[in-house]
C-alpha cells in the first residue's frame, strides 16, 4: 500500500521504517528535516509538504506529540483531512484526549472519511523491534481494515471500543505505568539505602508479589538490565515531559467523570517536580533518582 506518515520522531520513525520493511511505500512528512532525512535513508520518501504526503494514499497514520498537532494536522488552515481520498484509512497513533479524538473522526466521517485512533504502548524499543501494542478506538470494521498496517509495527492489536476508546485505554494503562514505576523506583532505593544489591533486589521481586513491568522490561537502576535508558544515562526512551502529558491527560478523565484517582495524582505531582529539576527530556525511569539521597548526588 502507499502510506502517508505524520511524525517521524523517536516513536514515528522507527514506525515508519518497518513499514518499509513491510514493503509499503512510504511518503512522510515531518516539521525537523532531520527527522525526514533519517526515514528517507530507510526508505521512505520526504514529502515536499502535508498535501503531498496525502496524496494518492491508501492509509494516513499519524504520531504527533498532542491534541493541538493533530487538530492543526487534519483540520487547520492548511488541514489535509480534505485532501484525502475517501476510500483511505486514517489511523492517528498519537496519545491525545478522548474528546479530540471523536471530534476529529467524527468531523471525518461527516467529510465521509475513517478514521480511527490508535495510541501505542511499548515504547522506543518496542517501535524499533516491531512489537508495538495498538490500543485501537473506532468502528470495528475499520480498526480490521488497520490490523494488516498496524501488524507491521507491532504484535498486538486492541479494540477498546468507539472513537476515543483507545485514548482512554492508553491513559488508564500510562497512569499505571508512571505508578508502578515510582513504587519500583522507591522500593529498589530503600534496599540500597540497606546495603542490598539493587540487582539481587530486583531477581527476588521479579519473583515474588512485587513483580511488574518496570522491573521485568525497564528497570530503572542503571546497571540492572542492558539495552535500557537507566543504563544510557536515562537518554532516550519515554521521556518525562510525555509522562507528564499523560498523566494531565488521565487526571482529566478521572475529573470528568469523578473518578477517584489519589495515586495518579501522587504520580502527577511526582513527576512534574522530577521535570522541573531539571529531568524533562530524560527518560520518565529517572524517577529513580528523584529518591536518591543528598549526599549521594
Amino acid at each position: 500500500m502507499k502510506i502517508g506518515f505524520f511524525g517521524v520522531g523517536h516513536m514515528g520513525g522507527p514506525m515508519a521504517a518497518n513499514l518499509v520493511k513491510a514493503g509499503h511505500e512510504v511518503v512522510a512528512f515531518d516539521l525537523m528535516p532531520a527527522l525526514l532525512e533519517t526515514v528517507v535513508q530507510e526508505g521512505a520518501r520526504a514529502a515536499s509538504s502535508a498535501v503531498d504526503a496525502v496524496a494518492g494514499v491508501d492509509v494516513v497514520v499519524s504520531m504527533l506529540p498532542s491534541a493541538g498537532a493533530v487538530r492543526g494536522l487534519y483540520l487547520g488552515e492548511e488541514g489535509v483531512l480534505s485532501h484525502i481520498d475517501k476510500s483511505a484509512l486514517i489511523i492517528d497513533c498519537s496519545t491525545i484526549d478522548a474528546d479530540t479524538a471523536r471530534d476529529v473522526a467524527a468531523i471525518a466521517r461527516e467529510q465521509g472519511r475513517v478514521m480511527i485512533d490508535a495510541p501505542v504502548s511499548g515504547g522506543v524499543g518496542g517501535a524499533k523491534a516491531g512489537t508495538l501494542t495498538f490500543i485501537c478506538g473506532g468502528p470495528e470494521d475499520a480498526i480490521d481494515r488497520a490490523r494488516p498496517v498496524l501488524e507491521c509495527m507491532g504484535a498486538q492489536v486492541f479494540r477498546a471500543g468507539d472513537n476515543g476508546a483507545g485514548q482512554l485505554a492508553k491513559i488508564c494503562n500510562n497512569m499505571l505505568l508512571a505508578i508502578h514505576m515510582i513504587g519500583t523506583a522507591e522500593a529498589l532505593q530503600m534496599g540500597a539505602d540497606h546495603g542490598l544489591d539493587p540487582a539481587v533486589l530486583s531477581d527476588i521481586m521479579k519473583a515474588s508479589s512485587g513483580d511488574n513491568w518496570s522491573l521485568d522490561k525497564y528497570n530503572p537502576w542503571p546497571g540492572v538490565m542492558e539495552n535500557v535508558p537507566s543504563s544510557k544515562d536515562y537518554e532516550g526512551g519515554f521521556a518525562v515531559k510525555l509522562m507528564n502529558k499523560d498523566l494531565g491527560l488521565a487526571l482529566q478523565a478521572g475529573l470528568s467523570t469523578q473518578s477517584a484517582t489519589p495515586m495518579g495524582n501522587l504520580a502527577k505531582s511526582l513527576y512534574a517536580a522530577h521535570g522541573n529539576h531539571g529531568y524533562a527530556e530524560k527518560d520518565f525511569s529517572s524517577i529513580q533518582r528523584f529518591f536518591r539521597h543528598k549526599e549521594s548526588k
